[in-house]
């Protein structure tokens, strides 16, 4: 079940999301043959880091992407000016090895309005729009390690408030939702990377994140190029990963949703919602009929206009299954 809920294009963006012509990936040129001559020999593969250190990149990343960033432009540019790398390639947890060079390495913007926050990762040589590892304190991580977490106090839904919350926030946007566990044909939905400003929670389980999903505050600009601002909180992005779906979990991101603006008398969730928000929907007002009035589908801003009751269609919906059966 796929919980997306809102269509967004752009030019020149791949719906995957690793487009190299995008925004949010930059890829390396490939170094000269004269560089090639003048290297030494690189050293042996190195395996990437994992849980035997005990800890994970969100643990230990310094709140710094100025930092971050400058260690992965130096670590970059030494690639592309054809110096070998401390191990000539790294050894995936499959057995596979792949060759550490300015064409297998990618710099990445993290937020679609912040262009100096950027990571470095690795690609497979397979598959050059699927990230297999990412670069953080010097060290090469593996994509999924770098969505664990050795803290027991993040479990459930937790705000995004450092950089490494947001690198988890974008691997999961970008790279796990927009490449590995996104249906190519599901209606092309899909999320860009989101705003340095955007509203966050991750949802943590077991030590592994495993869902997020982002809100619009009332009051906060619909875009860069409007002075419109939204006129009511708005639920925008809703992602849970595949093998955790079916458990009840964007029903219980719905309810915190509503929960954390328990204050205000009306809600949206950004159109247009998917099928599977809409049963998501359903779920939840089906058991707390003291939110039907309160949840609309909205365009933004979220003027009256632009708003439509979820509870109506659901129940204009359901009275045109029988003459679908029927027909």
């Amino acid at each position: 079940m796929l919980l997306s809920l809102r269509r967004t294009l752009l030019a020149n963006f791949d719906v995957s999301g690793l487009s190299w012509t995008s925004s949010a990936f930059l890829r390396g040129s490939a170094p000269s043959s004269r560089h090639h001559s003048e290297a030494q020999s690189p050293g042996p593969a190195q395996t990437l880091l994992s849980s035997k250190t005990g800890l994970y990149p969100v643990d230990i990343l310094d709140d710094d992407p100025e930092g971050h960033r400058e260690a992965a432009l130096a670590y970059y540019a030494t690639l592309r000016g054809g110096a070998p790398p401390p191990a000539a390639a790294l050894s995936l947890p499959a057995g596979e090895q792949v060759h550490l060079e300015a064409a297998s390495v990618c710099l990445c913007t993290l937020h679609r309005d912040e262009p100096r926050h950027k990571i470095l990762v690795l690609v497979s040589p397979q598959d050059t729009k699927t990230v297999v590892a990412v670069y953080v304190k010097e060290s090469w991580w593996a994509t999924e390690d770098v969505l664990r977490t050795s803290d027991p106090a993040r479990e459930g839904l937790m705000e995004v408030q450092t950089f490494g919350e947001r690198i988890v926030l974008f691997l999961l946007n970008v790279v796990i939702f927009g490449r590995l566990e996104r249906k190519l044909d599901d209606d092309d939905m899909f999320f860009l990377p989101h705003s340095v400003r955007e509203q966050a929670k991750i949802l943590w389980r077991d030590g592994a994140a495993v869902g997020f999903y982002t809100t619009k505050r009332k009051g906060s600009l619909c875009g860069d190029g409007t002075g419109a601002c939204y006129l009511l909180p708005v639920l925008d992005t809703v992602f849970v990963r595949r093998g955790h779906r079916r458990q009840g979990l964007g029903v219980a991101m719905l309810q915190d949703f509503c929960g954390t603006f328990r204050d205000e008398e009306a809600l949206g969730v950004s159109w247009p919602i998917s099928p599977a928000m809409y049963q998501v929907c359903r779920k939840f007002l089906l058991a707390h009929p003291e939110q039907r009035g309160r949840l609309w589908e909205v365009e933004p801003p979220g003027a009256w206009g632009q708003r439509d009751s979820i509870w109506l269609k659901l129940q204009l919906r359901q009275a045109r299954l029988p003459d679908r059966e029927s027909a």
